[in-house]
């Protein structure tokens, strides 16, 4: 109903308002509303302030250059075994106490690598890993090169420089393959074909020899020094230059034998080329044996005059001495050194120890590697020439 008095009071064009309810107060589902609202707000302000809304800003590689520190600001890293220990660079040990050697190594294309091996002067043979490496203790300067000495504490080229081997007391071989230096590609062959226990015996008229003593050392094999001595026959059949023979003077043989000698070093022995006069010449081998025996080499005996004096005088004079049983190779056929080497065999059965001798012919260097590898399967040790040396100092 229509208030009329009211109506006739109202300005002239206004609608009448609607009556207004009166209000009980704001509801709990209208703040939680506004709340939701104010939410949605705040979550979509946050959202477009975000580079990357919700999702984890993906990582941009950065070009930055590479900066190498000055030589001088980073000190060179020490060797492991320098610095686990701290000891100081030894040259020279004192007498009986161990002894620290510093090795330059070349391996590759890359830079000399140094290296430390500590040697422990009371054990028997020569590290491997520094077989190449001359005991400055063993050598002696002399005009023509370094000569092979007793160290003032006793020990031997022929101690230092042998090969390690098992100790077994089963059947053992010892192979000797000489004449290496003289070829260059059959050196070559020689160290790289034949196994390590086979010991090679150097001719001093050869070239780099010192490079392949190294080579030869480093792949493992004792190595000796042969030294021409006079034959029957002399000079028609000729050893070579600087030779030993029966006329020359004591002086002039020693000077000659100390040319062989100064060839290279790291070796345990000296091994006669020829010399099956020189060999059953008293006067002349007495010298040369004593000389050896002060040196602390080994006498190998290829086998070949049974007239040679070298086993009475090598006792004598406390040289450790091998003789040869066989010349595997005389013949150079196959079948025929195949059959030696057999004879070895059962000679190694019977007596315990056998030596063969050979030459470094491709033939012989071949065959006797092959034999090697079946020999070992058959239970025959392979050994270096110390391990059948008889020491007279030993006894």
């Amino acid at each position: 109903m229509v208030d009329i008095g009211k109506d006739i009071e109202r300005p002239l064009g206004q609608a009448p308002r609607p009556q207004r309810v009166a209000s009980r107060g704001i509801s709990t589902g209208a703040v939680a509303a506004t709340l939701a609202v104010l939410a949605v707000i705040g979550v979509s302000g946050a959202i477009a302030l975000r580079e990357k809304p919700f999702r984890k800003p993906q990582e941009v590689a950065v070009s930055t250059p590479k900066v190498t520190p000055a030589p001088a600001a980073t000190p060179a890293p020490a060797p492991a075994a320098e610095t686990a220990t701290a000891a100081p660079k030894v040259e020279t040990p004192k007498a009986g106490g161990p002894q620290i050697i510093h090795v330059q190594t070349e391996e590759g294309d890359g830079p000399p690598k140094a290296a430390i091996v500590i040697r422990d002067p009371s054990a028997i043979g020569q590290n491997l890993k520094i077989a190449h490496i001359p005991d400055k203790a063993l050598i002696e300067a002399s005009d023509t090169g370094p000569l092979p000495v007793r160290a003032a504490d006793g020990r031997r080229p022929f101690d230092v420089y042998a090969r390690p081997w098992s100790g077994s007391r089963g059947a053992r071989v010892a192979i000797v393959i000489g004449g290496l230096a003289v070829s260059q590609t059959g050196t070559q062959a020689a160290i790289a074909k034949l196994p390590a226990e086979v010991t090679l015996a150097f001719a001093p008229q050869g070239n780099s020899i010192g490079r392949w003593m190294q080579a030869a050392r480093q792949s493992g094999h004792e190595i000796v020094m042969q030294v021409p001595l006079e034959p029957f026959d002399y000079p028609n059949v000729n050893p070579g230059r600087n030779t030993l023979t029966v006329a020359a003077s004591p002086d002039e043989n020693l000077k000659n034998l100390h040319w062989a000698l100064s060839r290279t070093t790291n070796y345990t022995g000296v091994m006669n080329y020829m010399g099956a006069r020189f060999s059953a010449d008293p006067g002349a081998m007495a010298s040369f044996m004593a000389e050896l025996g002060k040196r602390g080499l080994a006498y190998v005996d290829d086998g070949s005059s049974a007239r040679s004096l070298a086993p009475d005088l090598a006792l004598k004079d406390g040289v450790p001495f091998v003789a040869g049983d066989t010349s595997i190779d005389a013949v150079q056929d196959r079948g025929a050194i195949l059959k030696k080497l057999d004879e070895l065999e059962a000679t190694a059965r019977a007596k315990g120890t056998a030596v063969g001798i050979g030459s470094a012919f491709d033939l012989t260097v071949d065959t006797v590697s092959a034999w090697v590898a079946e020999a070992r399967k058959r239970g025959i040790e392979i050994v270096p020439i110390s391990a059948v040396a008889i020491d007279p100092q030993k006894g």
